[in-house]
């Protein structure tokens, strides 16, 4: 029940909560983080492998990461800051494995959270392989959140307190909890050389990563003859071509739909007519039974025909409260007859039903060809007005000038580390065995010695489990996720999980249809019973003797039974119930 009720109480918990805690001053760096209390078998050690970017968040992060300070305007005109998540750069707090290792932790739940750091120089990667590779660690469990990385124009450099979802980005990657659910996104925004427009390309379909409270390694190649690697913890997850593997595609196709074309009226699509000189068969009964009495079936020898299948119930008592004036005569209720419980059964018997043979239903003229079929009709083609071809889209895209990390997040404390954006395979991978491989195995280690034994695995925060595998644990994260982000935003959480949304509302309008119907029911099910003008006949005084201990009972008259065939005038019979019923004048 509490599963049906729950949620009806969104609106009340979001009116209540929808400004609970919302800082809405400027995004802030946390500088005194605590830091966690193990001893730890591994010390940090800042890598000399070199590259264009790389970022351990070493003592000097702050001078080259600025949180964003971008501004929107409200509904009503006032202006608030968007991004209010707050960072810190600190050890990790769940599963730590190595002294000293830190990393920039997205602080808030439920914010917007930005930053973003330049390069030293523009990447240009037309002629080089681009590499991009960091880590990522739920540490709260996933719960709706992003952790996917921006890789943004050239230009943008001396703009990083305006970074915002509005400034232009070449590539998008990484993992983003979309709740239910989680992706790996990996976008490239073309430009049309025809309009100057730029058009956001999406790989489909996109990987599902397995997302729990460990440390995740997140790699990708784009290569110059537009071919890319995908990589989940230094494993090869989806590979392919920016030409062929991407939605909308690069180049548009040549021939489109002639718009003004349309089906001419004689056009005969039906690709199967009825047989217009097919006739019903003469010995066709369209009114043939589908069932029919069985005849070789045989009454069983226990059947007792002379026993009514309801009888009145011996001990039920007439209240003390009943008026025979007032209420009319009593009756007690039928219950089920005792003695057709131990034998096939009571009353008149009738034969089964089985299948008729001579069953054939409506008839219906068989299907031909049809002489005057044409074909499915499609529009004609013709040269597409927009048609462009881009064959290498890698060489189209614009320089890099920096990354930035924009996301909108339920979950708290959301860490990244060991940013690496360069053009060499080898020492991305150089770079993993010396972070993301010293903790895999160790954090692994640690998470399972903590989890309980026997823990259900129903509750595990882990989000990518389809609804196939895990129902229960879909919905409900689907519908505390929803609820969490209502809190805050109640028309935010509608636009970003409408798919819920509309499940909770449908959930609620069913909640009360169905209540509506069993009130319904019950109201119906009390009809009134009319006083009878008849008197029952009394018992005997022997009827009246209690046969277990020999007190005295009321009287319980029996309703007069019909036999088979006739007709009795008397009051009708009550269903079977635990109560009594009263009679109305």
């Amino acid at each position: 029940m509490r599963s049906l009720v729950f949620p009806l109480i969104v609106v009340a918990v979001t009116s209540v909560s929808a400004h609970e805690g919302h800082d809405h001053d400027h995004a802030q760096v946390v500088e005194d983080a605590p830091k966690p209390v193990e001893s730890l078998t591994h010390s940090f050690t800042p890598t000399k492998i070199k590259a264009p970017f790389l970022e351990q968040f070493t003592d000097d992060w702050a001078s080259r990461w600025t949180p964003s300070e971008a501004t929107k305007k409200t509904p009503v005109g006032g202006e608030t800051y968007s991004y209010v998540g707050q960072w810190s750069v600190e050890e990790s707090s769940v599963f730590p494995v190595i002294d000293g290792d830190m990393g920039l932790v997205a602080k808030s739940k439920a914010a917007h959270h930005a930053i973003s750091a330049p390069f030293a120089k523009p990447i240009d990667f037309s002629d080089k392989p681009l590499v991009i590779q960091y880590e990522v660690k739920y540490q709260k469990g996933g719960n709706c959140g992003g952790g996917y990385l921006k890789l943004l124009e050239d230009g943008f450099q001396t703009s990083g307190k305006e970074f915002s979802d509005k400034t232009p980005w070449v590539v998008m990657f990484g993992p983003d909890l979309t709740c239910p659910g989680a992706k790996l996104h990996f976008i490239f925004r073309h430009k049309n050389p025809l309009t100057g427009e730029f058009e956001e390309k999406h790989h489909k379909p996109a990987h599902m990563p397995a997302i729990g409270k460990t440390t995740k390694l997140y790699t990708l190649i784009v290569n110059p003859d537009q071919t890319f690697i995908e990589k989940v913890d230094d494993k090869e997850v989806a590979k392919g071509s920016l030409l062929k593997d991407f939605e909308p595609s690069v180049n548009p196709e040549k021939e489109i739909d002639d718009p003004k074309d349309s089906k001419p009226s004689d056009w005969v699509d039906d690709a199967k007519i009825e047989d217009p000189s097919a006739t019903k068969p003469e010995d066709w009964d369209e009114d043939a039974p589908y069932q029919i009495p069985d005849e070789d079936a045989v009454k069983p020898e226990d059947w007792l025909d002379d026993e009514p299948d309801m009888v009145a119930d011996p001990d039920a008592i007439k209240p003390e409260e009943w008026d025979d004036e007032e209420d009319g005569d009593w009756v007690a209720p039928s219950v089920k007859n005792p003695a057709c419980e131990k034998v096939s059964g009571c009353g008149e018997w009738k034969r089964p039903n089985k299948a008729n043979p001579d069953y054939k239903g409506k008839w219906y003229a068989p299907m031909i060809d049809n002489p005057a079929y044409k074909g499915e009709w499609a529009p004609r083609k013709i040269a597409n007005p927009d048609y462009f071809e881009d064959n290498t889209p890698v060489q189209s895209l614009k320089k890099i000038g920096g990354v930035g990390i924009e996301l909108w997040t339920m979950t708290e404390d959301i860490l990244f580390d060991n940013i690496y954006v360069g053009h060499s395979v080898e020492d991305a991978s150089a770079l993993a065995k010396e972070s993301f491989h010293v903790k895999e195995e160790a954090e692994l280690r640690k998470e399972a010695g903590m989890k309980p034994s026997g823990e259900d695995d129903e509750d595990d925060e882990t989000p990518d489990r389809s609804f196939k595998d895990a129902p229960v644990a879909f919905i409900r994260k689907a519908v505390f996720s929803f609820i969490e982000l209502a809190k805050i935003d109640p028309v935010l959480a509608v636009k970003t999980k409408p798919e819920t949304a509309a499940a909770l509302a449908v959930g609620i309008v069913t909640l009360f249809g169905m209540l509506g119907t069993l009130l319904g029911l019950v109201g119906a099910s009390q009809a009134p019973v009319t006083k009878s003008t008849k008197k029952t006949e009394a018992p005997s005084k022997d009827e009246k003797k209690d046969a277990t201990n020999g007190s005295e009972k009321k009287a319980v008259p029996i309703a007069p039974i019909a036999p088979a065939g006739e007709y009795v005038e008397s009051t009708p019979a009550p269903a079977a119930s635990s109560s009594t019923t009263k009679k109305r004048k």
